[in-house]
Formats: C-alpha cells, structure tokens, sequence
C-alpha cells in the first residue's frame, strides 16, 4: 500500500500550507461562511512558488528545501504579526458550524486527493501525449540551483555556451516542482501527486465559492452546501452534450455528423470520449475532466486553483461595492489582480489577457466611467507589467500575430496591418449544431436567467447584494459566450497550419467552461424559488442536457484507466522496466550520481515520439530534442534541423577528430548509447567512445551503456 503512504506523506506538507494561507486570507475573506479555508492550501503555494521565483532569478536564494521552510517560516512571521494587528480575526473559527465546515472542506479535499491518486495508480506512466515535455520541464527546475531553468531538449553551443533557458510557461510547473522539493517525495511519484493536488484544490475552491454565492444570496447553509457540490461536480467532473453520441452509430473522427441523422439505441462501444474534445476537426476544446483523466500537466491545468482565485477575488469587488469609495482598497485589490494575472501570463500565456480584460470589464460595471475606473486599470496594467517582469526579461514570445479568420479578398490582398493577418487560405467555420453539441448546456443554462430573473421579480423585489451576484454571474457567461465565439472571427498566429485556430479555441474555451460552469451551478439554485409552468420546461430542459454533462466520466476514465482492480503504483517511470530496462537503469543511475545539468547525448526523435525521454527524466539537456516543440518555443524549424546531421555524426562518424569537435561544440559530457540510438542510427560506430570516453555505466541486459566523455 505504498500510495497511501505517499499520499498522505505528501498530504500532511498540504495541511500546514493551508493554515497558513486560511489565517492569511480570512481577514480579507471574512463573509464566506468557511471563512475563505479552502483558499488557503492555493493561496500558501502561489506566494510560495512567486517568492522563490524571485529569489531564484534574482541569485540570492538557491532553489533547495531549506530556502523554501526558510520563505514558509517568514510567512508564518508575518500572517502572526497580522493577527496580532487584527485580533477581531484571531479565532480559527466563528462558531461550531464554521468548524464542521472546515473539517467538511478538509475531508472534501483529502477524499478527492486520494481518489484521483487512486485513479492515475491505474495507469501512473509519464508516456504519451505531452507527458516528456511536462516531466522534463519539472525535471530540469528540480536541478537548478537558480532560475531560469534550461532547456532539457536543447543544449549548449558556441553561441551560448551556458545554455538556453526554457522558452516557454513554466511557472505552473515550478509550483509543482517546489511540492517535490518541498516534500522530498521522488519526482516520478510526485508528478502524479501534482495531478492530484490541482484537482483537490479545484474541488474544494469550486465548492467554496458555488457554495458562498448561495449562502450570500439566501443565507441558508444546506442549499448553499448541496449546490456548492453541485458546481464542483459540473466543473471538475463535467464534459459536455456530446455524449449524445452513446445513443448513435458513432461517427470517423475526422468527419463528424450530426447526431440525429444515426440515432439508435446505446452503443457505447461506439463511443470514444476524446471525441468531445476535438469535434470540430481541427480544433481543440477540452475542459478539466478529460485534462485529470490524460494527465498532461500543462500550463491550463497548473491554472486551474490559480484562476478561481481570481474569479473569486472579483466575486468580493462585487459584494464589497461600498468599500470602493476608498481609493486604498480600490488599489489594493487592483495590484493584487495585477499581481494574478501576471502569474496566469507566466503559467499559461493566454490566462493572463484573458483574466486583464475581465477584470476591467468588472471594473466598468462596479465603478462606471470615472476617474476610479482609470486609476483602477491603470494600477491593474502596472502591476501585471512588474510582476511578470522577472519572467519576460528572459522570454521570447513566440505569437506572430492576429489572425483573421475567413478574411476577404481584398484582405489578404493587403496580408497584414499592424498585428492583424489576413492569410489566404485559412478560413474554418462551425455550423451552430457542433458550437450546440460542445456549449448547449451553459446555453441553456445561460437563456434561462432572465427568464428565472423575470418571474421571480413580479413576486417580490431582490435585495441589493442578490442584485449584484445576479451580475457576477450574467458576466460569467455572456464572458464566456464571448470567449467560445472570439475563434470564429479571430485566432493567435503561430506555427501549426491547418489547426491555425486550435490553441485559440483550446484556451478559450477552456475558461468559457470554468466560468460558466460556475454560473450554471447558480442557475440550478435559482431554479428553487420560481415556480411556473413556462420555468419548468427549461428547468426539465436543464435537468437533462446536465444528464449528459454528467455521465462523461464515466465512461472517459474507464477507458483510460481500466477496470480500476489494480493495486495502485505511483511511479511514472515504472513503465520503462517493460519497455526499455536498460534506459531505466541508465535514468536511475544519473538521478542518483551526477549532479547538475550537465550536458547529454542520446538519439533525437520527433515530437510525440518515444525519443528523448532520458533528457526528460533526468533534466540533463541534450543536443537536440522533440522538433515541434522547439520550433514553437524558439520559432524556427532550423533550431533542431541544423543540429540533426551532428547528431548523426556523433553516433556514426569513424572520424575521431570530428568527433571530438561536436562534442566540444555541444558541450557533451555524458554519452548515452542503448537501444533507441541502435535503432535510429543504424551504423551507429560505439568503438570509437572508448577512445575520447569512459564507459561508467552498463546495463544489467548488457543493451544500454552510459559514457563519460574523458
């Protein structure tokens, strides 16, 4: 039963960064009946993560256990000094039914740990999709004494001899690197672990903040309780109508019908649930269910605690209207959106506009056009620009552009004005039943509102503080209506043809999803207090279309994960003994005995390939790695194309002299030969590494060798 015992290892580093957070935030959290609790866990790691960022960059901390319960302890100092000034908020708790809720949250949290622990126990292995990248990204943070960390999939060279820095969004992956840190849990279970603590975090804030926009707006706990669970399961858990297609013939993937033309009756052998995410050919729109089942920790799952921080700081600008009299507050929470928001630009690069704009629409509604509102956004922009300046002084954006989707002629005529391309050729539109199929849930949810609005205000008015949750949440959606149809008009250039629009859809809608599955849990409560024959219609309509939300999981983590009857193991390298024993050997040998990140050689592959895992598992650099990703991240094809041909040289040259010259060029230290680089380069001539190398290393198969070059 070792997962339990790493779980709950893990759980009880969790635990104390919780109270901290909580005692930290309850004086700025103090009408939500859990006091802000479920806050604390994310709220402790952001800081945490943001201070050793700074620290790191800036060369004063090293990147090691010690420098972070060094930063703990000072924030432990500081949220006693803050007590101490506000004693009104010393208690733990108000009463008793505050403390069952927080035991209520804690349990929610634990329960949810372990079961999604549980679950990737199934099927724990770092292999496939974009689980290298990920890893190797968390890898070669763990390595570095201080930041930015390098690139494990592109060395040295004599153009910049100290290496090249990761180009991409790795905050997300330096919080998760610091859990490991912190905790001293072995990476390759504790990238799992990672997986698990997002997703317990999004539970219980999800719960949270469902549950207290309940308990604001009828100031009953169970109701606010039932639908804060309720919105947890709708965000978390959800998927979206496609499953309609249970009841089909099914459909070839890259040619979707719709479904009322093969209606007939269950047939869920037929149905293949990442269908859901890539409906419309060539696009991508995915929602946190199906990121927990894949396990990809990319930047949008690493967002996923941090961005409902965000909604729920303006939830507060909302209710606390009358406090935006005082210029102090109004600039205190705008710097702390700025401060957000610079977070999501450095976790996942399109949260970062996303969450600016909605927060200065927010700004719009509470404060109007007034001097306020300019001071406002002003604060917000500033701080956004400062805090992500550590990170942007380092990065290369790698977006070309606008582009404008089915352009005219005389458009593309032109090509391009300012950031706007017009690119011949690129035009994809959606017909309105695939935009139903993948969002007519909130729709529906969404065209409901007014009419709950309408009926409920000719019984009786609605007090001040109901009108403006009402609001929040109309913003909510028509946001995220906004954001499922922005890809329709306009999409981010970058490299990928005909998925052009891909990302752009992917990210957006992936917070259209967060934020209306939010709102849509508010609509099911409100559906409580309106009765009529017209209302129960949608309400039945609802009910229904949230069936089919509903029961994606059970049929996506299935089919990922088996029969869920294994003894659960967490270590996602295991897999490695199976398939190649000798490179696992070789991985746990590094891991164990060289320090630093010195440079490696082994065989390069394509993106998506079995290729460069040992650069990835370990956080050594080699030459070259997965080519798509480093021609997103640097821009340019030649960066992996020009280094191939050394690559092939160093494995098959006979030419001593030459070879020697790319391993100086490169800055190799160690050589890996095994049979991934037997098989990609066919005369691969390892005689000559005994001459320029030592052999330190030989598999117990005798297939896999590691040399250290002399």
């Amino acid at each position: 039963m070792n997962w339990i015992t790493q779980s709950l290892t893990w759980y009880l580093f969790l635990l104390p960064l919780g109270f901290i957070g909580y005692l930290f935030v309850k004086k700025f959290l103090f009408p939500f009946f859990d006091g802000g609790y479920a806050f604390g866990k994310t709220i402790t790691i952001l800081l945490l993560t943001y201070t050793m960022f700074i620290f790191g960059i800036a060369k004063i901390l090293p990147f090691t256990q010690l420098s972070l319960f060094f930063i703990l302890s000072v924030f432990i100092a500081g949220v006693i000094m803050l007590r101490k000034k506000y004693k009104k908020y010393n208690k733990l708790f108000e009463n008793r039914t505050q403390l069952y809720i927080l035991i209520g949250e804690e349990l929610l949290f634990l329960a949810s740990l372990l079961f999604l622990t549980f679950i990737r126990g199934q099927e724990p292995s770092l292999h496939g999709l974009e689980k290298f990248m990920d890893y190797g990204f968390i890898q070669s943070i763990l390595r570095s004494k201080f930041f930015p960390p390098l690139d494990m999939w592109l060395s040295s060279d004599l153009i910049r001899p100290e290496g090249y820095p990761i180009n991409y969004y790795y905050f997300g992956h330096l919080s998760g690197a610091i859990l490991i840190k912190l905790t001293g849990i072995t990476p390759s279970v504790g990238y799992n672990l990672i997986l698990a603590t997002i997703f317990a975090q999004a539970i219980t804030i999800v719960f949270s903040l469902v549950g207290n926009i309940v308990y604001l707006f009828s100031k009953k706990i169970v109701p606010s309780l039932f639908f804060g669970f309720l919105g947890s399961i709708i965000v978390n858990f959800g998927g979206n109508l496609h499953t309609v297609y249970l009841f089909t013939k099914g459909y070839a993937p890259e040619n979707p019908v719709p479904f009322w033309t093969i209606l007939s009756n269950y047939n869920p052998a037929k149905y293949w649930y990442p269908n859901a995410t890539r409906f419309i050919p060539f696009t991508i729109h995915e929602f946190p269910s199906y990121s927990y089942v894949v396990a990809d920790l990319h930047g949008h799952v690493f967002d996923i605690p941090f961005v409902l921080l965000t909604l729920t700081v303006l939830f507060m600008f909302f209710i606390n209207r009358k406090k935006i009299v005082n210029l102090y507050y109004l600039i205190l929470n705008s710097v702390v959106l700025g401060f957000l928001t610079a977070t999501y630009y450095m976790t996942n690069a399109f949260d970062g506009p996303i969450y600016i704009l909605l927060s200065i629409v927010c700004f719009v509604v509470i404060l109007g056009f007034t001097t306020n509102l300019i001071i406002a956004c002003g604060v917000l922009f500033v701080s956004f620009l400062i805090f992500s300046f550590p990170f942007s002084i380092f990065f290369s954006p790698f977006v070309s552009g606008i582009g404008v989707n089915c352009a005219p002629k005389f458009l593309t005529d032109i090509g391009k004005m300012g950031p706007f391309l017009f690119e011949s050729g690129n035009c994809q539109s959606d017909a309105w039943w695939m935009l139903f199929v993948l969002w007519g849930f909130f729709w529906i949810a969404f065209v409901t509102f007014p009419i709950i609005k309408w009926f409920e205000q000719r019984k009786k008015p609605i007090t001040q503080i109901q009108t403006h949750i009402d609001d929040f949440i109309f913003i909510l959606f028509s946001f995220g209506t906004l954001f499922i149809l922005i890809p329709e008009f306009f999409y981010i250039k970058d490299i990928y043809p005909a998925h052009f629009r891909a990302n752009t859809m992917f990210k957006l809608g992936y917070q259209a999803f967060i934020m209306m599955g939010i709102a849509a849990a508010y609509i099911f409560f409100r559906l409580r207090y309106v009765k009529h024959r017209y209302v129960s219609l949608f309400k039945i309509l609802l009910i229904v279309s949230f069936l089919f939300v509903f029961i994606y999981p059970f049929y996506s983590f299935p089919s990922y994960y088996g029969s869920l009857q294994k003894t659960p193991n967490l270590d996602g390298i295991e897999w490695l003994n199976r398939d190649y024993p000798e490179n696992h050997e070789i991985i746990d040998y590094i891991n164990k005995n060289i320090s630093g990140q010195p440079v490696i050689l082994e065989a390069q592959g394509d993106s998506y390939t079995d290729y460069n895992y040992i650069s990835a598992y370990t956080g050594l650099p080699t030459v070259a790695g997965w080519w798509v990703h480093e021609w997103l991240w640097r821009g340019s094809s030649t960066v992996v194309s020009d280094r191939i041909p050394d690559i092939i040289a160093l494995y098959e040259s006979k030419d001593i002299v030459k070879t020697k010259e790319l391993i100086e060029k490169y800055g190799i230290k160690y050589i890996v030969v095994s049979s991934m680089e037997k098989k990609k380069y066919k005369n691969l001539y390892e005689a000559k590494f005994a001459e320029i190398a030592n052999k330190i290393y030989t598999s117990s198969n005798g297939f896999g060798a590691l040399y250290q070059v002399k």
